[in-house]
């Protein structure tokens, strides 16, 4: 190793040392000890030593926060140790109960009785965000993972990186070998409203709170997307080898939970400021009634606070149920509640048929959105509550994230209201409805009704099935409208001039339009399941399926003959199994398949996909395969359409304009507006020499 290389070696780990100080003084400690300007000039002679020396780059540098390449789908792993779930207490009443028999479980373990006064309790706000499980070997973040089913978790790392409040590296001199850490990753409030500001003015959904946008943040496959949103995290658990020694004087092994929260401070996390060790059950009731209060005033979503025995023997003592901790309980605070005024009753056709009523209401503000309509899911739900022509309603979030409406304040209602019933005819086609009577739903049976036919078109251009970004609500409902399409299989029928006569669709539109279609054909056996649009095979199922059959005729034959086979694998009960069934007695559907096989559909398993990308069926590389990319400014060694070529040989597919589904922006010198809009979208912008790294 030349003198020239050690030094470098020193400088970097000298400047990562330095700069993750710096981080955790500005992000954790919130009191920067580092100007900008020295930050800066630091980073970028880090930057400068890692990319002239790659094996100088380690894990825990401040570069590879925004590292990463977006990753190609989400991967499972183990928990090392289970994230169970808490029991929940819904007032101070059951929080009562669970401390009576806690304090009944310890007395019968350590066989003398305790004064229920003496247990110490720890209480914390419980944040609105999603459980994160942290593992750091020898110091050194080396994976993060949700909670998932408690025992298995989708893995996150990259993701988790981005986060600038979680330490890539410890500060402990003698770390222990493994060493985990759980805690809640959160976007607050003010991040929410930006967010869904920008989501708006952009066109695209919005998340319906806080806790709802931070779960769809981490399930990002582009880590520099998730580092755009600014999310937080606090971490409130530690799991310590018991064999593992402090060096450090200045450190205390936590033998308790608020020691707990302590040392996850000195070891560089952020925890919540809010928690306070209680001495009894009284003081306890006092935190969650405080906070019942005070949590509108937080920067962040909180729904309940958390009680935790303090002491670890007695947690230990306690143990667990086969689901959550016996020695800790979630106290949730009552779903806020608010009254409005009930302005009209839509009924809403999908493409089930199924016909949901759904209210619409003054505006009202509801843990910390505004809301304007709750579904009443169906007709016996309609009838119980005895709905009214302009009644005053109660409507709150269920859990949080779902408005619906509770209660009818009958003593306020107009004299002459009318009473709000479900229609006999489809609202969309005027059939009859019909209402089985084991069922709650009622329901459009006429295949051909447009509410029915829209629902499913939409389903099969959607995101998870062919993904068909120029087929939007308002192009599916003028081609239904002016009679163009009556199937899915009409779709791939249409042509230049029948499209380009849509208003504000050209010719260029239509040609990209069929280009899509054409494209789609190729989509692999499990989204070309899930886009048919059976009744409960969502796109977890339709993967199980396609699995387990090759192809769509597999399915039938053993849906008809060996129910069981299909009833077996994991996921599919008798009621899914069911309605698989029914949609392949449906004769309309059967044709369907036949229709979609002519087109070129696989309809199964298939190695074709590979063999249509070249006609000499050579294993040709397609390194941009299905990565839409929109290029901006000007470029060195290329022009703009040869790089467009390139791409396209690549197996990529160039856009004119910036969109949410949009994978790379390649921006040249010049570049103009477009650039600003991918900044906004989150969008990952790379230049000239990154596509060449990509190809």
């Amino acid at each position: 190793m030349t003198p020239t290389f050690n030094y470098l070696s020193e400088r970097a780990k000298e400047l990562r040392d330095l700069l993750n100080k710096a981080n955790h003084s500005y992000y954790v400690l919130d009191s920067p000890d580092m100007e900008d300007a020295v930050y800066d000039q630091f980073y970028r002679e880090l930057l400068n030593i890692e990319y002239n020396n790659p094996s100088l780059i380690s894990s825990d540098s401040p570069s590879q926060r925004l590292g990463g390449k977006p990753s190609k789908g989400s991967q499972s792993i183990n928990h090392n140790i289970p994230l169970l779930s808490l029991d929940n207490a819904f007032n101070l009443k059951e929080l009562k109960a669970w401390h009576e028999r806690t304090n009944k479980l310890i007395n019968q373990e350590i066989k003398y009785k305790m004064d229920s006064n003496q247990l110490e309790l720890t209480c914390e706000l419980k944040i609105d965000g999603n459980a994160i499980a942290l593992t750091y070997e020898n110091g050194i973040l080396s994976r993060a993972a949700t909670r998932g089913d408690g025992k298995e978790g989708e893995n996150i790392t990259s993701n988790i990186r981005t986060i600038s409040t979680i330490p890539l590296s410890l500060i402990l001199n003698n770390p222990p070998p493994i060493l985990e850490i759980r805690g809640e990753a959160f976007m607050p409030n003010k991040t929410f409203e930006r967010l869904n500001l920008n989501r708006k003015n952009t066109g695209n959904v919005l998340f319906a709170n806080p806790r709802n946008a931070c779960a769809g943040t981490l399930r990002q496959l582009d880590p520099k997307i998730v580092a755009s949103r600014n999310l937080d995290f606090f971490a409130y658990s530690i799991h310590i080898p018991d064999d593992w020694e402090l060096l450090n004087l200045n450190f205390k092994k936590p033998i308790a939970q608020s020691d707990a929260l302590k040392f996850l401070e000195e070891i560089g996390f952020k925890v919540n400021p809010n928690s306070q060790l209680k001495r009894n059950l009284e003081d306890a009731n006092s935190f969650y009634k405080y906070w019942e209060i005070e949590k509108n005033n937080l920067p962040y979503a909180t729904d309940g606070i958390v009680v935790k025995v303090d002491c670890f023997e007695i947690q230990n003592l306690l143990g667990s149920t086969n689901k959550a901790p016996r020695w800790a309980i979630a106290v949730k605070y009552p779903a806020e509640e608010k009254p409005t005024k009930l302005k009209r009753l839509i009924f809403q056709v999908g493409r089930t048929g199924a016909v949901t009523p759904v209210a619409e209401f003054e505006p009202v503000l509801l843990a910390g959105t505004t809301v304007n309509r709750a579904t009443l899911h169906n007709a016996k739900r309609l009838a119980t509550l005895n709905l009214h022509n302009q009644d005053t309603i109660i409507v709150r979030k269920a859990g949080e994230i779902i408005p619906e409406v509770i209660n009818v304040i009958a003593e306020l209602r107009v004299s002459d209201a009318s009473l709000v019933q479900l229609p006999k005819n489809c609202p969309e086609c005027n059939s009859k409805l019909v209402r089985e009577t084991a069922e709650a739903v009622t329901k459009c049976i006429n295949k051909k009704c447009p509410a029915v036919l829209k629902g499913l078109l939409l389903h099969w251009v959607s995101k998870g099935s062919m993904n068909i970004d120029g087929l939007g609500e308002k192009i599916i409902s003028q081609l239904i409208n002016n009679g163009y399409v009556t199937s899915i299989s009409d779709l791939y029928k249409l042509e230049v001039n029948s499209l380009s006569s849509l208003e504000r669709f050209g010719k260029k539109s239509a040609n990209n339009l069929l280009v899509e279609l054409k494209e789609s054909i190729k989509k692999p056996w499990q989204k070309q399941l899930y886009g048919l649009g059976i009744p409960l095979v969502g796109e977890a199922n339709a993967k199980s399926l396609s699995q387990e059959f090759n192809s769509i005729e597999d399915l039938s034959k053993a849906i008809i003959d060996s129910p069981e086979v299909v009833t077996n694998i994991y996921g599919i009960g008798n009621e899914i199994a069911d309605s698989i069934s029914n949609w392949f007695a449906d004769t309309q559907n059967i044709l369907l398949l036949k229709e979609l096989k002519i087109i070129g559909f696989s309809l199964g398993n298939t190695s074709n996909f590979n063999k249509n990308k070249s006609e000499d069926n050579t294993n040709k590389l397609y390194p941009l395969e299905g990565k839409v990319i929109v290029l901006t400014g000007s470029l060195n060694s290329m022009t703009r359409n040869e790089a467009k070529q390139i791409i396209e040989d690549a197996g990529g597919k160039v856009t004119s304009s910036i969109s949410k589904n949009t994978d790379y922006l390649i921006a040249g010198e010049n570049s103009g507006s477009k650039l600003q809009k991918a900044h906004e979208l989150g969008i990952t912008i790379i230049n000239e020499k990154d596509l060449k790294l990509l190809l």
